[in-house]
Formats: structure tokens, C-alpha cells, sequence
């Protein structure tokens, strides 16, 4: 039985009361969100790791995204970048590799990764397509389900599948004179497909064959949105909602068959429409984790675009977002390298942190409380303890003359914190 089938009968199982355990979350709670949908456990059957939760109440998670290209392949440096974001503290990675030896790499990302492992087999199919019949055109409904097969024998946890993208929201698109059309790589592999061949989306047409496969391994399906906006000036709109309303109807058809879900987001919005995103698609899917990209909140942030991304992020976390893909200072601009890789990662955290403290997840507010009183006794070793990137820190204040060691160099013997305290002390 697949979890959702347990958590309808009422079985708690082992792996949930572990999800809770580590969360701080009830068992029969998170049992009850993952029987409805609003809450998922993404680890496949063939996967051995411990098992990441996401969802209502639960901490706010952020995934990390890797892989070759054609322009750049190097399996030692994708497994550096593995590594890089797993220590940094990312809660998933996802293999989105579209160069090289492809299959490879997800198997060695899926022996090496001890978290939660997702990719996109849609690209895989297309190269397949590409190298043995010359066209995207010519890849078959066929190639895409043998590769998502593939994937889920092997042990991904989650996929991205973009059953929500229609014949007729390229028709909306068409219509709706958007500046950038389609962003999403996948997204835009499929409209090519459709409009070639005049053929509905197979991940659409045949989304109960997607089911069966899903079912088999307890794969969740994250139903992406391949109608991003990829600007601001195109968030919200009528493309993009006409997608969502059609991912609220195949994520109940999921729920159903007792298959997890997850809800991908945009993309490039702004911020005064970051909330409204979340709320729509917390209404239109009945509550289904939200993964959102970014979301990156002015589109002339480059080589900044991590900073732009954690911006949307905590807001979007603080209303009601689960799941936040990370983005790199090199987005829009090159393949990220395991520095791009860290900044991102760290970016990400930072705003799911801050999403977390205002939605008053447990235990959140109270780490910045105990770094707070470190502060306050000066206490430079629990404050390193207790950031992002104690690394980098540890290098700043190996800066520090050893007579202010004591505080920083920025207020030195004037420090406002040591003197106010000896201050009070005084009768």
C-alpha cells in the first residue's frame, strides 16, 4: 500500500512517527495531512534515506538543483556540489542533468544523496529523442513514460511532470501576448511537441498511466508549472491560472488514487502579488504542498538573483509556501559551480527560516532566541554555532586583533552591549 492507503485506514506507520519525530510534529497529525493531500513524505520505495515531510505545519523545506549540460560536463563536479549543498542544509536535489552521461549521474546523485533525490525525466526522453531519431517532434508519448519508469525503478523520490500544460493553455497563451511565453525548459519541450505532432500533452491525455507508475514506488508527483511567468510583467495571469486550475483538478484525481502530489509555482512575481500567488493555489488545490521557485521578485537581479529569490521565498514561506527551490547567484546567466551552489543553498535556508518564525512553526523563533542571549555574553563560539555559514564567519573573526577578541572590530572597546550591561550592574 502506498502511504496515502495507510494513512486512510487510519495505520500509522513507522516512517511517519519518524517524519514526525524529526519535525516535532504529532504522528496522527501528519497521518490525517498526508491521507488528505496537504502534506507529502517524498521517498520512493527503492530509496534509502530517511524520510523528508513537507507540508501543512511542517518546516518550511528548500531543494537545490544540479546538473550537467551539454556545454559543460563533469560528474566530479556535479558530486561536489552534492556535497556542498547537503552540508550547507538542503532538504532535497534534484538532478536536472541534459548533457553527458545522463543516466550515470542520477544513479551515482541517487547512491551518494542520503536526502530526499528528484528530477525531471521529461529531459531525458527528449535527448534520447534527439540523439536516436533527430527531433523532438519524433519522441513518442511512449519515450516519455519508458523514462519516467526508469527514474522511479531506479529510486527518485519525487518528479516533475507537466500534466497541467493543455492544448488549450497554449491556446490562452496564444492569445494572451505575453512578453516571455514559455521559460520552462520542460514546458517548452512539450509545447514544441504538441504543436508539431497537434497532439494533446501525453502527461495530460494519459495521466492515469502516470498514477500507475507513481503508485508502484510511492513516487510523488510534482505537477509543475510549465507556464511559469518568466518576468513580472507576465505574473498572474490568465496562462498561468488556466494551468493551476487544471493541476487543482489532477491533484484530486492523485489524492484519489492514493498517489502524492506536490504543486510547483512561479517563477518571477512581484512582491505585492507573492501572497496572492499562494493563496490561490492553496484554494484552487485544496491545500497541496506549494513548491515554489523563488519566487525572485524584480527580473534585473543578475548575478544577484539568490538575494532576489529569498526575498519572494520568506514571503511566499510566510504565507503558507512549504517548499522553496533554491536559486543561484549565476541563474539566467551559466550553469551554477559549488560556490553558486552554497550562496544559493544559504540563500534558501534564510528564507525559510524567516518564513518559519512568522508562521510560528515549532522551534523556529527559538533558535534566534538562543542566539540572541549568545550575543549578549559574548559568546562568539555559540553565535558561530548557530549561523548559516559558521566557515566563513570563523575566517571574519580570525580577522580580529586578539585584544578585541572579546567583541567585534565594529565597536571595539566601544561595544553597546558589553557597556550597557556593566552600566545596569552599577547600584
Amino acid at each position: 500500500m502506498t502511504r496515502i492507503e495507510f494513512a486512510k485506514k487510519g495505520i500509522i506507520t513507522e516512517e511517519v512517527k519518524r517524519a514526525a519525530e524529526i519535525e516535532g510534529a504529532k504522528p496522527e497529525t501528519l497521518s490525517q495531512d498526508i491521507a488528505k493531500g496537504v502534506s507529502v513524505i517524498t521517498k520512493n520505495i527503492n530509496h534509502d534515506i530517511k524520510p523528508l515531510a513537507i507540508g501543512r505545519g511542517l518546516k518550511t523545506k528548500i531543494n537545490a538543483n544540479i546538473g550537467t549540460s551539454k556545454d559543460r560536463v563533469s560528474i566530479e563536479e556535479e558530486l561536489q556540489k552534492l556535497d556542498v549543498l547537503i552540508r550547507y542544509g538542503s532538504d532535497a536535489v534534484m538532478d536536472l542533468s541534459t548533457g553527458g552521461p545522463i543516466k550515470d549521474v542520477r544513479k551515482l546523485l541517487l547512491r551518494k544523496s542520503t536526502i530526499s533525490v528528484g528530477t525531471v525525466p521529461i529531459y531525458e526522453a527528449v535527448v534520447r529523442a534527439v540523439e536516436t531519431k533527430g527531433s523532438i517532434a519524433k519522441m513518442t508519448a511512449d519515450d516519455i513514460f519508458t523514462a519516467i519508469q526508469e527514474h522511479a525503478e531506479e529510486g527518485v523520490d519525487f518528479v516533475t511532470v507537466h500534466s497541467g500544460l493543455t492544448m488549450k493553455t497554449i491556446e490562452t497563451l496564444r492569445n494572451e501576448g505575453r512578453i516571455l511565453d514559455i521559460v520552462s525548459r520542460g514546458g517548452a519541450f512539450l509545447v514544441e511537441w504538441m504543436i508539431y505532432n497537434n497532439r494533446e500533452n501525453p502527461l495530460y491525455e494519459d495521466f492515469d498511466r502516470l498514477l500507475e507508475i507513481a503508485k508502484e514506488y510511492d513516487l510523488t508527483l510534482s505537477l509543475g508549472d510549465a507556464a511559469r511567468p518568466g518576468c513580472l510583467a507576465d505574473a498572474t495571469d490568465r496562462t498561468q491560472i488556466d494551468e493551476l486550475i487544471t493541476l487543482g483538478e489532477l491533484r484530486a484525481r492523485a489524492n484519489e488514487a492514493s498517489v502524492q502530489v506536490i504543486i510547483e509555482g512561479p517563477g518571477h512575481v512581484p512582491l505585492n502579488q507573492v501572497e496572492l500567488n499562494v493563496k490561490l493555489e492553496k484554494e484552487i488545490c485544496k491545500g497541496a504542498p506549494f513548491y515554489v521557485l523563488g519566487p525572485i521578485v524584480t527580473d534585473i537581479a543578475m548575478g544577484y538573483d539568490h538575494i532576489a529569490a529569498a526575498i519572494g521565498g520568506a514571503v511566499a514561506g510566510a504565507a503558507g509556501a512549504d517548499f522553496l527551490c533554491y536559486v543561484t547567484p549565476s541563474e539566467h546567466t551559466r550553469l551554477p559551480n559549488p560556490e553558486d551552489v552554497k550562496e544559493g543553498v544559504i540563500a534558501s535556508k534564510i528564507a525559510a527560516h524567516a518564513a518559519d518564525i512568522a508562521k510560528g512553526v515549532k522551534g523556529a523563533i527559538e533558535v534566534d532566541i538562543e542566539m540572541a542571549k549568545r550575543r549578549k555574553s559574548l559568546n562568539w563560539e555559540g553565535q558561530i554555532a548557530l549561523c548559516f555559514n559558521p566557515d566563513r564567519v570563523m575566517q571574519w573573526r580570525a580577522e580580529i586583533p586578539p585584544t578585541e577578541s572579546e567583541v567585534c572590530s565594529m565597536c571595539g572597546e566601544f561595544c553597546a552591549i558589553r557597556a550597557v550591561e556593566k552600566a545596569l550592574k552599577k547600584q
